[in-house]
């Protein structure tokens, strides 16, 4: 399953339109979930860290490995799900949607529009 409305990053990141101006919301993709397999811990940043693109955020630990997440715009957090602290398991059960990681105030507005599409990013994945 990849959703259509949002964009995507090769290292399987999303990044989803809130509606609220330049902020996104950013998670993991459900390829990158189940390629990590059970989810035991999420790091994510403060609010009010700034960001460059493609600058590690914060990580995922699950029973297999730790991995990093990173930033597919520049930007500001805006806020973080707190819910993953006691429940990291939202990641797997639901990546595109309880599982979100951060909102990030892009600076650069149209920077989500230089990211992959969800047929190019699908494309990607067909050849991984």
């Amino acid at each position: 399953m990849i959703p259509a409305d949002r964009r995507y990053t090769a290292a399987h990141e999303w990044a989803q339109p809130t509606g609220n101006g330049s902020v996104l919301r950013i998670g993991i993709t459900e390829y990158a979930q189940e390629n990590l397999g059970d989810i035991v811990y999420v790091s994510l940043p403060e609010v009010g860290q700034r960001l460059e693109a493609g600058q590690s955020f914060g990580e995922v630990e699950s029973t297999k490995s730790v991995s990093d997440l990173y930033a597919p715009v520049a930007g500001t957090v805006t806020a973080c799900n707190e819910a993953l602290s006691a429940n990291p398991e939202l990641v797997n059960t639901d990546p595109f949607g309880e599982g979100w990681m951060v909102e990030i105030e892009a600076a650069d507005a149209t920077a989500v529009e230089g990211l992959l599409d969800a047929g190019a990013y699908g494309d990607g994945l067909g050849s991984a």
